[in-house]
């Protein structure tokens, strides 16, 4: 997020997300959309290492923009998600639980596109993290097309139930649009293009 004490803005970014495609290609464009848009804002990209799915179309889409990243993966899941196949710097760590340490701690900010359980597993565990205080760091559900709308109803339930509290429930922004969430997440506004210069006639 920016932090007005240092001037700074958000730089890393983690990004959850699945493995697979899903059924729409929509998911597919969204992740490199989401990719080359945080690039567009000079931030980096922390992910899974992800040869696949989702996950692949968000770093494409950073390395599209010029942008620099890092992945994450699990020794045992090197092959299955095809993590040989993907540029960048790599880390290869023992287990799942030192993937997602390593990730959290690594980024300034989290965004959350499509994906299954692991996604949502993620998701919720950095929220409960900014819940108890392990860190402070925001985080955005990327909701284009409605994908997470029954989530989003899933939450407010929890609130209604007084199971979490107002002030929980706002951890977890949420938006349709990619340059909303950069925004949420606290990057820095995009730099527009120069313009060719005009050449005048004496």
């Amino acid at each position: 997020m920016f932090n007005s004490a240092t001037n700074t803005f958000t730089n890393k970014v983690a990004v959850f997300c699945g493995a697979r495609a899903g059924a729409s290609d929509d998911h597919i464009a969204l992740g490199h959309d989401f990719g080359l848009a945080l690039a567009g804002r000079g931030g980096s990209l922390v992910y899974g290492a992800g040869g696949t799915g989702v996950m692949h179309a968000v770093a494409r889409g950073v390395f599209d923009g010029g942008g620099a990243v890092t992945g994450v993966v699990p020794r045992e899941l090197r092959e299955r998600e095809k993590s040989l196949e993907v540029r960048g710097e790599i880390y290869v760590v023992k287990d799942m639980h030192a993937r997602k340490a390593l990730m959290y701690r690594m980024s300034d900010a989290f965004a959350v596109l499509p994906g299954g359980l692991g996604t949502l597993d993620e998701l919720m565990e950095v929220a409960t993290w900014n819940q108890l205080r392990f860190h402070c760091k925001p985080m955005v559900l990327v909701n284009r097309d409605g994908f997470y709308d029954p989530l989003i109803l899933m939450l407010d339930h929890l609130v209604r139930s007084d199971f979490i509290g107002q002030e929980d429930r706002a951890l977890i922004q949420d938006t349709s649009d990619v340059e909303d969430a950069l925004d949420l997440l606290g990057c820095r506004p995009r730099v527009p293009m120069a313009s060719a210069p005009v050449e005048r006639s004496a």
